[in-house]
């Protein structure tokens, strides 16, 4: 069993390897290496930390297009994430998928989803299998604010309530959905109480604090396994980046960055190891020179990827022919 001082080693490795290898991709996609599109998760990284310390191996994760650190975090080879990105065989999805659409059976990493909102539905069906199985097994969904216009949100939760579905549903409220303001669009900003309103217990929690994220999950996660019931956790966070790389983020002051930028949530974890006596026994530069090392692996392994040949293009696309 980890000790607290393990414990806050490997959120801090965590969180360090999330913006390293989302600033790696940056540099990547700048130089046109990484093609389409590409939707950063700097910012977010203690949203992702905190709650897949919470899990165990055997749950399922289902995840938005902005899912690189998830992926990273569950364990998913950052070999094969960055091979993905460039589109390489070697992807974890056969560099069919790219950045929004990681995917990884092993890790029962259930996928990116570019639909936004696309994740819910299929945690209600793995979720209801998973009960009708008796598998002792907890479905987590990650999406963000955007995702609560939509009506898959609404039906998702109200089938899970009924059902009584082992779910934890993750908002990472980063308060834009792409380029609107989540008070311009929906009345109620506060998720939680929608949520509520399916009677399911609902929550609210500081996204930019990993310890608060963490202790959140692991509370609602022993809650789903004792009681069999659904939870949501809103997680309050922020991406420092645009929407996506095409952003130019014109619909929002660079003041209000700033002021989030304060929050960062690894300089912050920082400060409270410094609080607690602890940061001297964490060797930072340590940690840096191993995110590194694993960066620039992933990286190598990645241009030295093989692409599809074109002759499989038409491999794994399916069809029926029309009755004659």
């Amino acid at each position: 069993m980890e000790n607290k001082m393990q414990i806050y080693k490997k959120y801090y490795t965590q969180m360090l390897l999330i913006r390293r290898f989302e600033e790696k991709c940056v540099e990547l996609y700048s130089s046109e290496k990484i093609r389409g599109f590409l939707h950063l998760y700097i910012g977010e990284e203690a949203v992702a930390v905190g709650v897949m310390d919470a899990l165990t191996p055997d749950d399922n994760i289902f995840a938005t297009y902005r899912e690189h650190g998830h992926a990273l975090v569950r364990g998913v080879s950052p070999n094969a994430i960055m091979a993905e990105m460039l589109g390489k065989v070697e992807g974890c999805s056969r560099g069919r998928g790219g950045s929004m659409h990681l995917f990884d059976a092993a890790t029962r990493f259930y996928g990116g989803s570019a639909i936004v909102g696309g994740g819910l539905p299929l945690a209600v069906g793995m979720a209801l299998a998973d009960k009708m199985k008796k598998e002792d097994r907890v479905s987590v969904c990650f999406f963000g604010d955007g995702a609560v216009a939509e009506g898959e949100f609404h039906e998702s939760l109200n089938l899970a309530a009924l059902w009584n579905l082992p779910i934890l549903f993750v908002c990472e409220n980063n308060l834009y959905g792409m380029g609107t303001e989540l008070k311009m669009s929906e009345s109620e900003t506060n998720l939680a109480k929608k949520a509520s309103c399916y009677k399911i217990e609902s929550l609210q929690v500081d996204g930019m604090n990993v310890l608060d994220v963490a202790k959140a999950a692991k509370d609602a996660v022993k809650k789903i396994k004792k009681e069999g019931v659904p939870v949501f956790l809103e997680c309050l966070t922020y991406r420092f980046r645009g929407h996506s790389m095409f952003d130019a983020e014109l619909y929002r002051d660079k003041k209000e960055v700033n002021e989030w930028k304060k929050k960062d949530p690894i300089l912050n974890f920082q400060n409270e190891l410094k609080k607690m006596k602890a940061l001297e026994q964490i060797d930072i530069k340590d940690i840096e020179k191993e995110v590194s090392s694993i960066i620039n692996e992933a990286v190598e392994f990645a241009q030295n990827g093989t692409l599809e040949p074109i002759e499989d293009l038409e491999k794994f696309v399916y069809s029926m022919e029309a009755e004659q």
